[in-house]
């Protein structure tokens, strides 16, 4: 009888569980399903502001206002563009730090790592950061989306982590046949830590990809704005006139405000959904390996 108990108490607890999951999972996915309903929906649909589980009138409109706005398409090119080159001098440059940092006999490790833990914690602020980015010459260019983000920390301690744990006897050997640092970091490590740098390809991808703040407050010119950048000005000050003035013209009907908000925002999401589950399962590889070795 006591057993019986037992298996009902644990019986119940996972039905519990598993319905909390269910639940957590709904109110993950709903937001996103609204959004792609809504942005599917007719303009007749649209404008009456119901809340539907499917596209009552199937409609491509307000994609197709999103995809011939100049404007958002060049959002899009720079975004692009800055997630690519972003993430690949990231991970090359946090990289090669951390190969250094890896290394017990470097002299001044100590220090520069209790420097780089101090810049993790703290920071100048906006003004001093604003200051120092027109003093560089970065503001209003390109490149500050790409070099202010070339090295993390925290990123740099995961790849430290994981080149701790490849035999000392792989770099040796290659040493002996007359590779230098780099050509053993380059030859020998990095393509054996193909795990840590999807995980931090993946940190940085995302970060580049959803990031709107550095546009908001380094640039100016409207053709260098990122996607985010864009619908984050959409949004907060309901610019959509230029865009609806569009759907007249293409579609001889005054698109709602709210169905091209939601389709722009299915634009700049979808990429980087596409993308993540290709990567996904590198993910717990990558830090969980760096994190085992004591």
């Amino acid at each position: 009888m006591a057993r019986r108990g037992r298996f009902r108490r644990i019986g119940a607890f996972e039905v519990g569980n598993t319905l909390l999951m269910l639940a957590v999972c709904f109110l993950t996915l709903y937001p996103m399903w609204f959004v792609l309903v809504n942005s599917l929906n007719s303009p007749a649909q649209a404008s009456l502001g119901t809340v539907n589980w499917f596209p009552k009138e199937l409609s491509l409109a307000s994609y197709s206002v999103a995809f011939n706005d100049k404007t958002l398409m060049n959002g899009f090119y720079i975004t692009t563009m800055r997630t690519v080159i972003g993430t690949v001098v990231h991970v090359l440059f946090t990289a090669i730090v951390a190969y250094g940092m890896s290394k017990s006999n470097l002299m001044g490790r100590k220090l520069y790592l209790k420097i780089s833990l101090i810049t993790m914690l703290f920071s100048g602020g906006l003004i001093p950061s604003f200051i120092l980015m027109t003093k560089l010459g970065l503001y209003d260019s390109f490149w500050v989306f790409i070099i202010p983000s070339m090295y993390t920390f925290f990123n740099m301690v995961i790849f430290m982590s994981f080149f701790r744990t490849i035999p000392d006897s792989l770099e040796e050997s290659a040493k002996v046949d007359g590779a230098s640092d780099y050509g053993v970091l380059f030859r020998i490590v990095l393509p054996n830590s193909m795990a840590v740098i999807a995980t931090i390809s993946l940190f940085s991808a995302v970060y580049h990809w959803n990031d709107y703040y550095q546009g908001v407050i380094y640039i100016h010119s409207q053709e260098l704005l990122p996607l985010q950048t864009m619908l984050y000005k959409i949004i907060a000050e309901n610019s959509m006139s230029f865009m609806q003035q569009q759907a007249m013209a293409q579609f001889g009907a005054r698109l709602p405000g709210n169905s091209i908000k939601f389709a722009s925002m299915m634009v700049a999401t979808l990429p980087i959904l596409i993308f993540y589950p290709f990567i996904q399962r590198y993910l717990v590889k990558g830090v969980m390996i760096g994190a085992i070795k004591g």
